[in-house]
Protein backbone atom coordinates (compact mmCIF):
# COMPACT_ATOMS: atom_id res chain seq x y z
CA UNK A 1 0.00 0.00 0.00
CA UNK A 2 1.38 3.51 -0.79
CA UNK A 3 -1.52 5.60 0.25
CA UNK A 4 -2.36 6.38 3.80
CA UNK A 5 -4.65 8.38 6.04
CA UNK A 6 -3.46 10.21 8.60
CA UNK A 7 -6.08 7.94 11.06
CA UNK A 8 -4.24 6.97 14.37
CA UNK A 9 -3.11 2.74 15.03
CA UNK A 10 -3.88 2.14 18.48
CA UNK A 11 -1.04 1.18 20.02
CA UNK A 12 -2.52 -2.01 21.35
CA UNK A 13 -3.35 -3.36 18.33
CA UNK A 14 0.88 -2.34 17.37
CA UNK A 15 2.07 -4.06 20.51
CA UNK A 16 -0.56 -7.10 19.57
CA UNK A 17 0.93 -7.51 16.45
CA UNK A 18 4.52 -7.19 17.04
CA UNK A 19 4.14 -9.57 20.14
CA UNK A 20 2.84 -12.58 18.10
CA UNK A 21 5.42 -11.42 15.55
CA UNK A 22 7.91 -12.62 17.95
CA UNK A 23 6.99 -16.30 17.11
CA UNK A 24 8.26 -16.06 13.28
CA UNK A 25 11.18 -18.71 13.02
CA UNK A 26 15.06 -17.63 13.49
CA UNK A 27 17.56 -20.24 12.99
CA UNK A 28 18.37 -21.85 16.58
CA UNK A 29 16.07 -18.62 17.97
CA UNK A 30 18.47 -16.08 17.75
CA UNK A 31 15.43 -13.58 17.07
CA UNK A 32 18.12 -10.89 15.22
CA UNK A 33 15.45 -8.41 14.48
CA UNK A 34 15.46 -4.85 16.07
CA UNK A 35 12.50 -2.49 15.84
CA UNK A 36 11.56 1.15 16.51
CA UNK A 37 7.91 2.24 16.26
CA UNK A 38 7.65 6.02 15.64
CA UNK A 39 4.69 7.69 15.99
CA UNK A 40 3.48 11.27 16.43
CA UNK A 41 5.55 13.91 17.10
CA UNK A 42 9.05 11.57 16.55
CA UNK A 43 7.93 10.61 13.48
CA UNK A 44 6.75 14.14 12.15
CA UNK A 45 9.97 15.64 13.10
CA UNK A 46 12.05 12.74 11.21
CA UNK A 47 9.25 13.42 8.17
CA UNK A 48 10.65 17.29 8.75
CA UNK A 49 14.40 16.08 8.25
CA UNK A 50 14.66 14.31 5.37
CA UNK A 51 11.78 16.30 3.70
CA UNK A 52 14.38 18.84 4.18
CA UNK A 53 17.28 16.75 2.86
CA UNK A 54 15.39 15.79 0.14
CA UNK A 55 14.12 19.84 -0.90
CA UNK A 56 18.37 20.42 -0.34
CA UNK A 57 19.37 17.99 -2.76
CA UNK A 58 22.06 16.79 0.12
CA UNK A 59 23.47 13.61 -1.32
CA UNK A 60 22.45 10.13 -0.29
CA UNK A 61 23.55 8.40 2.87
CA UNK A 62 25.95 5.28 1.72
CA UNK A 63 24.23 2.12 2.36
CA UNK A 64 25.17 -0.62 4.39
CA UNK A 65 24.57 -3.55 2.81
CA UNK A 66 24.09 -4.15 -1.43
CA UNK A 67 20.28 -3.41 -2.47
CA UNK A 68 20.92 -5.09 -5.24
CA UNK A 69 23.27 -7.02 -7.05
CA UNK A 70 25.45 -4.98 -9.57
CA UNK A 71 24.83 -6.72 -13.04
CA UNK A 72 20.84 -8.36 -12.27
CA UNK A 73 21.04 -11.26 -15.16
CA UNK A 74 18.14 -12.28 -16.51
CA UNK A 75 15.21 -12.76 -15.66
CA UNK A 76 15.66 -10.59 -12.59
CA UNK A 77 16.28 -7.76 -14.44
CA UNK A 78 13.80 -7.90 -16.55
CA UNK A 79 11.20 -7.73 -14.09
CA UNK A 80 12.95 -4.76 -12.15
CA UNK A 81 12.40 -3.03 -15.44
CA UNK A 82 8.63 -3.89 -15.70
CA UNK A 83 8.05 -2.76 -11.98
CA UNK A 84 9.54 0.35 -12.96
CA UNK A 85 7.46 0.64 -16.02
CA UNK A 86 4.34 -0.15 -14.29
CA UNK A 87 4.97 1.89 -10.89
CA UNK A 88 5.48 4.88 -13.14
CA UNK A 89 3.23 4.76 -15.85
CA UNK A 90 0.50 4.62 -13.73
CA UNK A 91 1.48 7.77 -12.37
CA UNK A 92 1.58 8.87 -15.68
CA UNK A 93 5.70 9.50 -15.76
CA UNK A 94 7.62 8.50 -18.17
CA UNK A 95 11.04 7.15 -18.31
CA UNK A 96 12.84 11.14 -19.31
CA UNK A 97 11.43 13.01 -16.70
CA UNK A 98 13.62 12.29 -14.04
CA UNK A 99 12.58 15.23 -11.53
CA UNK A 100 9.21 13.58 -11.62
CA UNK A 101 10.03 10.27 -10.98
CA UNK A 102 12.52 11.90 -8.13
CA UNK A 103 8.95 13.21 -6.70
CA UNK A 104 7.06 10.79 -6.51
CA UNK A 105 9.99 8.54 -4.51
CA UNK A 106 10.14 11.21 -2.23
CA UNK A 107 6.92 9.91 -0.85
CA UNK A 108 8.28 7.02 0.85
CA UNK A 109 10.19 9.39 3.07
CA UNK A 110 6.58 10.86 4.18
CA UNK A 111 5.55 7.48 4.82
CA UNK A 112 3.07 7.83 2.02
CA UNK A 113 1.02 9.45 4.83
CA UNK A 114 0.82 6.89 6.79
CA UNK A 115 0.86 7.39 11.12
CA UNK A 116 3.40 4.72 12.08
CA UNK A 117 6.78 4.16 10.88
CA UNK A 118 8.44 0.83 11.34
CA UNK A 119 12.22 0.24 11.32
CA UNK A 120 13.81 -2.02 11.46
CA UNK A 121 17.48 -2.94 11.91
CA UNK A 122 20.07 -6.07 12.38
CA UNK A 123 23.05 -6.72 13.77
CA UNK A 124 26.10 -5.76 11.45
CA UNK A 125 27.64 -9.31 12.65
CA UNK A 126 24.39 -11.69 11.38
CA UNK A 127 25.20 -13.80 8.48
CA UNK A 128 22.73 -14.24 5.75
CA UNK A 129 20.58 -16.98 6.97
CA UNK A 130 19.68 -14.05 10.31
CA UNK A 131 18.82 -11.86 7.45
CA UNK A 132 16.70 -14.12 5.85
CA UNK A 133 14.73 -14.33 9.53
CA UNK A 134 14.51 -10.48 9.69
CA UNK A 135 12.77 -11.29 6.55
CA UNK A 136 10.00 -13.69 7.82
CA UNK A 137 9.69 -11.64 10.97
CA UNK A 138 8.85 -8.18 8.50
CA UNK A 139 6.33 -10.69 6.36
CA UNK A 140 4.80 -12.03 9.61
CA UNK A 141 4.03 -8.30 10.93
CA UNK A 142 2.60 -7.49 7.62
CA UNK A 143 0.22 -10.39 7.76
CA UNK A 144 -1.22 -9.65 11.16
CA UNK A 145 -1.22 -6.18 9.94
CA UNK A 146 -3.75 -7.22 7.75
CA UNK A 147 -5.70 -9.12 9.93
CA UNK A 148 -5.95 -6.24 12.17
CA UNK A 149 -7.38 -3.92 9.35
CA UNK A 150 -3.89 -2.02 8.49
CA UNK A 151 -2.02 -1.82 5.79
CA UNK A 152 1.86 -1.63 5.44
CA UNK A 153 4.69 -1.14 2.55
CA UNK A 154 7.87 -1.79 3.27
CA UNK A 155 10.61 0.35 2.26
CA UNK A 156 14.27 -0.26 1.89
CA UNK A 157 14.50 3.29 0.42
CA UNK A 158 15.16 4.34 4.01
CA UNK A 159 18.41 3.01 4.24
CA UNK A 160 19.69 6.24 2.31
CA UNK A 161 18.83 8.46 5.44
CA UNK A 162 19.33 5.86 7.87
CA UNK A 163 21.67 8.64 9.43
CA UNK A 164 18.70 11.05 9.79
CA UNK A 165 17.10 8.20 11.13
CA UNK A 166 19.75 7.34 13.78
CA UNK A 167 19.41 11.13 15.13
CA UNK A 168 15.40 10.18 15.88
CA UNK A 169 16.18 6.82 16.92
CA UNK A 170 19.70 6.81 18.66
CA UNK A 171 19.98 2.91 17.64
CA UNK A 172 23.21 1.52 19.05
CA UNK A 173 26.45 1.49 16.71
CA UNK A 174 26.80 -2.24 15.91
CA UNK A 175 23.28 -2.00 13.93
CA UNK A 176 22.28 -1.69 10.39
CA UNK A 177 18.96 -0.51 9.37
CA UNK A 178 17.91 -2.29 6.78
CA UNK A 179 14.46 -1.04 5.80
CA UNK A 180 11.11 1.27 7.29
CA UNK A 181 7.86 0.21 6.92
CA UNK A 182 5.20 1.93 6.59
CA UNK A 183 1.82 1.45 8.51
CA UNK A 184 -2.04 2.20 8.51
CA UNK A 185 -5.30 2.45 7.15
CA UNK A 186 -5.68 2.29 3.58
CA UNK A 187 -6.64 5.85 2.26
CA UNK A 188 -10.15 4.39 -0.33
CA UNK A 189 -9.97 5.92 -3.71
CA UNK A 190 -6.19 6.27 -4.09
CA UNK A 191 -4.82 4.67 -7.19
CA UNK A 192 -2.71 2.19 -6.92
CA UNK A 193 -0.60 -0.56 -8.74
CA UNK A 194 -0.79 -4.05 -8.60
CA UNK A 195 2.75 -5.17 -10.09
CA UNK A 196 2.62 -8.65 -11.72
CA UNK A 197 3.99 -11.57 -10.42
CA UNK A 198 6.18 -14.12 -12.80
CA UNK A 199 4.04 -17.68 -13.46
CA UNK A 200 4.78 -20.56 -11.00
CA UNK A 201 6.26 -22.53 -13.30
CA UNK A 202 9.03 -20.06 -13.91
CA UNK A 203 9.42 -20.13 -9.86
CA UNK A 204 8.40 -23.39 -8.98
CA UNK A 205 9.97 -26.88 -9.66
CA UNK A 206 7.76 -29.99 -8.91
CA UNK A 207 9.65 -33.03 -8.49
CA UNK A 208 6.93 -35.91 -8.26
Amino acid sequence: MRAFTSEPVPRAVLERVLAAAAWSPSGSNLQPWHVYIVTGEPLAELKRRTGGRVAEGTPWDEREYEMYPPALKSPYHERRSAFGKERYSALGITREDWEARQRAASDNWQCFGAPVALFCYIDRDMGRPQWADVGMYLQTVMLLLRAEGLHSCPQMAWSVYRKTVAEILSPPDGLILFCGMSIGFERVGADHVRTGRAPIEETVTFVE
